[in-house]
């Protein structure tokens, strides 16, 4: 380690690699609330988060554990719970009065077409005024799960396999070629 009289210690953040101030501070000089998309391996959280000295204040919130009581059957990880997360974020933040955003996705790679990309692209569908490229959002049948209930159709040839790929959908009564209509009857119900 580096010693001396100018030896500066770094953040703690910084050195383990959680936070880029530099990219914050931008963020912070919109003065726009933040659109922040942390995700684990099963949810999503999105987040209002608006600036204050004395710390940040969370505005709006909205989880994915939340789409199962406006009636979601299918599973929390998927594009599709993604994009329907950022419509309800956005329902949220209309009734608190708050129109505009801007994305914070902390340090995640940037991917083309990821559930982060989703969750901003069903707020901007939802509502919400976030300056954002839609070439890197997911196209709409892959927000709608055409490809899951593509790939069902095919599997469901094979008996063997039907049964144990798609478990938590058959769980709840939810057959996954349903998929894109069951997106369709959600969303309908968070836009309204």
């Amino acid at each position: 380690m580096a010693t001396g009289l100018n030896y500066i210690v770094g953040f703690r953040r910084k050195r383990e690699e959680l936070t880029d101030y530099r990219k914050r501070l931008n963020l912070l000089r919109s003065h726009t609330p933040r659109m922040v998309v942390r995700k684990s391996l099963k949810h999503l959280s999105l987040q209002l988060i608006d600036y204050a000295p004395e710390g940040d204040k969370v505005l709006v919130s909205a989880h994915t554990r939340e789409l199962a009581k406006h009636g979601w059957k299918a599973g929390t990880d998927n594009l599709s719970a993604a994009y329907l997360c950022g419509i309800l974020l956005a329902k949220k933040a209309k009734a608190k009065k708050i129109a505009k955003a801007i994305a914070d996705l902390g340090m995640y790679p940037s991917v083309k077409g990821n559930k982060l990309y989703a969750t901003i692209k069903g707020a901007i569908d939802g509502g919400l005024q976030i300056p954002f490229d839609v070439a890197f959002a997911p196209d709409m049948k892959r927000l709608r799960g055409e490809h899951i209930a593509a790939w069902a159709g095919h599997v469901k040839k094979d008996a063997k396999k039907h049964p144990h790929q798609f478990t938590l959908y058959t769980k709840h009564g939810l057959q996954p070629e349903q998929l894109p209509q069951h997106v369709d009857d959600i969303k309908k119900k968070l836009m309204s």
